[in-house]
């Protein structure tokens, strides 16, 4: 049976805060095997991907405001995945070897998520649409 049409879907916002939902529920239950919500494993899989990262060059690659991400870094911490040091004005952040652990589950669930929502999404319609928003995003900040 298919859903009646909502009377925003034809809003880009509105579609886009509502596939962004489905798809945070989806990734954090994905996510959860590893102890972290979805936004955190991303920011581990960044911080992972090199030896140093600045702080800053985090909240860009994630989309995320610098507070978010800073408030992020200091539980990330306190757990014991990444560790930071001050150069200056500067904060690079490094994976810790606990951090480093838990790598291969937070890529096993990325990999699970992915397959989950292609099968239901179809791998070229999910190749397409993640394109055709990824072209919107570049256009609108």
């Amino acid at each position: 049976m298919q859903k009646a049409k909502n009377k925003y879907c034809n809003c880009l916002y509105y579609s886009a805060s509502a596939l962004a939902r489905i798809m945070t529920k989806k990734a954090d239950e994905h996510f959860a095997t590893t102890g972290l919500t979805s936004s955190y494993a991303l920011v581990l899989m960044s911080v992972a991907d090199q030896d140093k990262i600045l702080a800053g060059e985090i909240a860009e690659e994630v989309q995320l405001s610098p507070s978010t991400v800073s408030r992020f870094l200091d539980k990330m911490e306190i757990k014991g995945l990444i560790s930071r040091e001050q150069c200056g004005r500067n904060t690079y952040v490094s994976i810790t070897e606990e951090g480093k652990k838990l790598i291969p589950k937070v890529k096993k669930a990325w990999k699970a998520l992915y397959n989950d929502y292609t099968s239901l999404v179809g791998e070229e319609e999910t190749k397409a649409l993640t394109s055709c928003m990824n072209e919107a995003m570049e256009k609108l900040e």
